[in-house]
């Protein structure tokens, strides 16, 4: 779902320069009345006026812009509530050991984030009327995606996590949206602020182990994913002697003269169980990654919420579990993880009645198990302090901890800085918050960041730059850039949106060239529904050769350029963002529009 801008995306924009009356990009016909948009006086030369602004699809030559790198950061005292009366000299900020300069500070909250509308004539239309108001206000800001991984949940995991999700819905903020997904594939419920249709989805939320690793299922000899590990990639001595000893017992009555046939067997069954539950694992991590994509595919703030009793991680899958971290870094989510065993003391099995286990080997197995179960959580907390997450385990009150998860916090801060001499090697950089007092609060932020890479063509640099900010909702003001939207409804089902973008030639920097001051900008649009789906947008390159006199008009005026979207009446996330290539600026403007049915 991410906005492809590295192909071309049909932009519905009809753009001509108008000699008489300065530069302006106009739209197509049908046009809903706007208010006058400041014009420029002509140019001394009109004949010349034409070669001066012209708009083409193959984009230039970008100079690399470092982004500013920011880190959001929630801040708990003991008790868990958010600390909300911190300052920029509070925290203390390093970037692989190295201490940085907190260039940026915000403080925000769900209020800080709702969209204002961008439409001149709704807002009169509207006045005294607060329904358009609401749904504006109400579009989303945040993405949850609850996954439950229902291909390692036993059924009295599922029964109660279905029972604490449903209590969960009834806090969402209306600017939440939550989607629901399982491992095996089977639970797709799409975002949605819909209640009814999320509770609908948790009925299906029941376990569903791959074939052939189901519960009561006991080879000759039993041998579990934890030992299987043990002896085959651990080469542990003991683990092998213990599956020898069971072989012995349940193929061959006991018989020593067998114990060499017994190891054999032990051997490749303990094989079979690793590749078995090693298969398991890769298939959690797959649909897992294919949840991050479309996650990432969101605008605004990005969170996935893992239900899991865990799963043992093997020697041969760590590099997996750390790709699936760096993914999530990449896409800016937070992966905040519940282990859906809540409060629980080991289950040491059958003692009494053991199935296939020799009587000399029960305290192993016993062991084993017990070890088993106190690994398989580590995944968990893994993904959680990998991405700026929380793990929350040990306790019954599942319920709270889901709403935790998912709940915005009250307040965040947001901090930013700008990385020295940053080496673009694509390297992956260790962040650090933390504060400079001694307060024993708990910090939650991002642990990390990707640098740049070194690309050969700069202008794919830009596209990543620019298609990143599409899908954030952090506002940029590199350039004094203003977001304005107007509507026509063509009859009951289609409408045409047009984004009016005014840039302020103050804020750009030329350079000179042949007598004429050169600039290109690139200005990408998408437009997000109600839920958060991408419904259509574009980009356009407006090349600027201007003539002094040129310039000294638009300084006083500005221009303007307008693109129109055929869409069908609703309520529409506009976003903005415009970049341009000499000074390697951007800014990036949020837009809200309800058309009415």
């Amino acid at each position: 779902m991410r906005f492809p801008l590295a192909r071309r995306i049909s932009y519905l924009i009809s753009a001509s320069l108008l000699a008489a009356s300065g530069l302006a990009c106009q739209a197509g016909a049908q046009q809903a009345p706007a208010k006058p948009e400041p014009q420029a006086p002509a140019a001394q030369n009109p004949g010349n006026e034409t070669s001066e602004v012209s708009t083409r699809d193959t984009p230039p030559t970008f100079r690399v812009r470092v982004n500013l790198v920011l880190v959001r950061v929630v801040v708990r005292d003991r008790s868990g509530k958010i600390v909300t009366d911190l300052k920029k000299e509070d925290f203390q900020l390093t970037d692989n050991r190295k201490p940085q300069v907190i260039s940026a500070f915000s403080t925000e909250t769900p209020e800080s984030h709702k969209v204002e509308s961008t439409t001149k004539e709704q807002e009169a239309d509207t006045e005294g009327n607060g329904d358009s108001a609401a749904v504006i206000a109400a579009l989303p800001q945040r993405f949850v995606a609850i996954v439950f991984d229902d291909t390692d949940m036993l059924i009295e995991d599922t029964a109660w996590v279905r029972t604490a999700a449903t209590r969960l819905f009834a806090s969402l903020a209306p600017t939440d949206r939550v989607a629901i997904y399982s491992t095996s594939g089977q639970v797709t419920q799409e975002f949605t602020q819909e209640h009814e249709r999320l509770e609908q989805s948790l009925l299906g939320v029941v376990p569903r182990p791959l074939a052939g690793t189901g519960a009561g299922v006991h080879d000759c000899p039993d041998i579990s994913y934890y030992q299987a590990d043990q002896i085959q990639n651990k080469h542990d001595t003991q683990a092998m002697a213990v599956a020898t000893q069971d072989a012995l017992e349940c193929a061959f009555q006991g018989d020593p003269s067998m114990r060499a046939d017994a190891q054999q067997l032990a051997e490749t069954t303990s094989q079979r169980v690793v590749t078995t539950g090693d298969t398991q694992t890769e298939y959690v991590y797959r649909h897992v990654e294919d949840i991050l994509k479309r996650l990432a595919g969101m605008p605004g703030q990005r969170v996935m919420v893992f239900v899991s009793p865990g799963f043992i991680i093997t020697s041969m899958l760590t590099l997996e579990s750390s790709s699936l971290i760096d993914r999530a870094n990449r896409a800016n989510v937070v992966i905040n993880t519940i282990d859906a065993r809540g409060l629980y003391t080991p289950d040491m099995g059958d003692i009494a009645n053991p199935s296939n286990v020799s009587p000399s080997t029960v305290g192993f197995k016993s062991s084993y198990r017990i070890q088993a179960q106190l690994q398989q959580s580590e995944i968990l907390g893994q993904l959680a302090d990998g991405t700026g997450g929380t793990f929350f385990h040990n306790r019954n009150d599942i319920d709270e901890g889901l709403r935790e998860a998912a709940a915005a916090p009250s307040l965040s801060y947001l901090l930013g800085f700008s990385p020295q001499n940053l080496k673009l090697n694509g390297s992956y950089h260790i962040l650090k918050v933390s504060l400079a007092g001694k307060q024993k609060f708990t910090v939650q932020a991002r642990r990390g960041y990707y640098a740049p890479r070194t690309i050969a063509d700069p202008a794919e640099a830009a596209k990543e730059e620019i298609q990143e900010a599409l899908f954030s909702q952090d506002e940029l003001r590199d350039l004094p850039v203003e977001l304005q939207t107007q509507f026509f409804k063509k009859d009951a089902t289609e409408a045409r949106l047009a984004v009016l973008t005014h840039v302020d030639l103050k804020g750009i920097h030329f350079r000179k060239a042949e007598g004429r001051n050169r600039d290109d900008l690139t200005v990408a649009t998408a437009i997000f529904d109600e839920n958060g789906n991408f419904v259509t947008g574009g980009e356009k390159i407006v090349e600027m050769k201007l003539l002094d006199t040129t310039v000294a008009r638009l300084s006083h005026s500005g221009f303007t350029l307008k693109s129109s979207f055929d869409v069908k009446p609703g309520t529409y996330l506009v976003r903005l963002v415009v970049r341009d290539a000499e000074g390697a600026q951007m800014a990036a403007r949020n837009g809200a529009v309800n058309i009415p049915y």
